[in-house]
C-alpha cells in the first residue's frame, strides 16, 4: 500500500511541477474564475465547446500542488467528452474525495484516482475540486467568480 501511495505522490507532483495544458486559450468560447481562499488557489479556466463536446481546454493560475495537479489532470481527463460526460466525470471525482456512495471503485476515473487519499485530509479535498467547480461554472455559463467557501 506504501508503494502505491509514493506512486500516487509522484504523479500528482509530476502534474504540479509540469502541469498540462497550462496555458491561456484562444478561441475559447466558455471561461470561468475560482478562488479557494482557505489554501489561496486561483484559477482561470478556459474552454472550447462545439457541438457540446469540450475540444480544447486550458487553465492558468497559482496553487498548492494538489490544486495544481488536479486542474492539470482534470484538463487531461474531460478533453473530447460531451459537457454531461465531463459532468459525470465530476460527480464521481467528487464522490471519492467525500466518500459519498461508498469506497466505489477508483478505478473507474482512471488516473484520476490518485486523488482517492485526499479524503483522508478533508482540508484538501477543496484544493482537489477546485479546477472542477470551476469547470462546472464554465459549462453553465456562469459570470461570476467561484469559491470554495
Amino acid at each position: 500500500m506504501s508503494d502505491l501511495r509514493e506512486l500516487y505522490q509522484q504523479v500528482i507532483l509530476d502534474h504540479s511541477k509540469k502541469p498540462r495544458n497550462f496555458q491561456k486559450l484562444d478561441g475559447a468560447n466558455r471561461t470561468a474564475e475560482g478562488h479557494n481562499p482557505l489554501c489561496g488557489d486561483q484559477i482561470t479556466l478556459y474552454v472550447q465547446v462545439e457541438d457540446d463536446v469540450i475540444r480544447r481546454i486550458g487553465f492558468q493560475g497559482s496553487g498548492c500542488a494538489i490544486s495544481k495537479a488536479s486542474a492539470s489532470m482534470m484538463t487531461d481527463s474531460v478533453k473530447g467528452k460531451t459537457t454531461a460526460e465531463a459532468q459525470g466525470l465530476f460527480e464521481r471525482f467528487h464522490d471519492l474525495l467525500t466518500g459519498k456512495g461508498g469506497p466505489g471503485d477508483p478505478g473507474d476515473l482512471g488516473k484520476l484516482a490518485v486523488f482517492s487519499g485526499v479524503r483522508e485530509f478533508p482540508v484538501r479535498v477543496k484544493c482537489a475540486t477546485l479546477a472542477w467547480h470551476t469547470l462546472r461554472a464554465a459549462l453553465e455559463g456562469k459570470g461570476e467568480p467561484i469559491s470554495t467557501e
